[in-house]
């Protein structure tokens, strides 16, 4: 498995301020994956892009994409709405593909206060929209993988039964992977589930840690998951791609927690 790093910790300051010193810092600490972060202050765009080249061009590290997932929903029943977030994030992948990202993450839709009287209507609405993504990706040469969502937020994947059921609507000639959110599936009681039920979709991990009541993406180590059961898990699996660090806090820690157990 490779070691990675999400920029999600830096968010609030801006990319031309902490990107040197992070990249630095990572190549210092054995990352190989860097995952950027399409939202807030690091939105990438025209503007950015020439920066970004010459920053991580410099380390060869390979390189992932989360997408924006500020009040995005893919399943938005407004279908004016859903076309909007689809432009959004087709935009966020032709950037990916522009940097040379290998992967492109993206989130799950959600349910609304209009799912009692439309049953079903953001389950299909989101599989529009993730055909019309992974058609995309599939252009830009770019693996557009989606994410397993965390409680309380009422995405419509959470649990591994799910997925399997997306998977399933979205038919046999649809190739999509999963991001397995290790926090997240915590959250659901879903750890083990996701490993033995959709572990041959697992394309990228995140790793981060909570006290199983919220989201609060803690050091790795510092709260209830047995990290080396986890590990243990992904082998079994025949796992080889990205883990990544996705804290907020005590990032460099989980840096070398997580390397130590590799």
């Amino acid at each position: 498995m490779k070691l990675g790093l999400s920029l999600l910790f830096a968010l609030s300051r801006p990319l031309r301020e902490v990107l040197p010193d992070v990249l630095r810092r990572a190549h210092e600490e054995g990352v190989e994956v860097i995952e950027l972060v399409d939202e807030g202050l690091h939105h990438i765009d025209g503007r950015r892009l020439r920066f970004l080249r010459r920053e991580l061009g410099a380390w060869g590290f390979e390189l992932a994409v989360h997408g924006p997932f500020v009040d995005m929903n893919i399943g938005s029943p407004h279908e004016p709405t859903r076309r909007l977030m689809l432009r959004r994030h087709l935009k966020s992948m032709e950037m990916a593909s522009r940097l040379g990202a290998t992967t492109w993450v993206f989130h799950p839709g959600l349910l609304t206060g209009v799912s009692h009287f439309y049953p079903g209507i953001e389950w299909r609405q989101s599989i529009r929209s993730v055909r019309a993504l992974l058609e995309r990706a599939g252009e830009l040469g770019l693996r557009a993988l989606i994410e397993n969502g965390p409680e309380p937020v009422p995405f419509l994947l959470k649990r591994a039964e799910d997925f399997k059921a997306f998977f399933a609507d979205l038919g046999p000639d649809v190739d999509l992977g999963l991001v397995f959110d290790v926090g997240h599936a915590y959250l659901c009681g879903q750890v083990d589930d996701f490993l033995r039920e959709l572990g041959h979709r697992v394309r990228h991990v995140h790793a981060h840690e909570n006290s199983g009541r919220a989201d609060t993406h803690m050091a790795i180590g510092s709260g209830h998951i047995s990290w080396p059961d986890v590990l243990a898990g992904l082998r079994a699996i025949g796992y080889r791609g990205p883990i990544v660090v996705e804290s907020v806090q005590g990032v460099w820690e989980s840096v070398r927690f997580l390397r130590g157990l590799l």
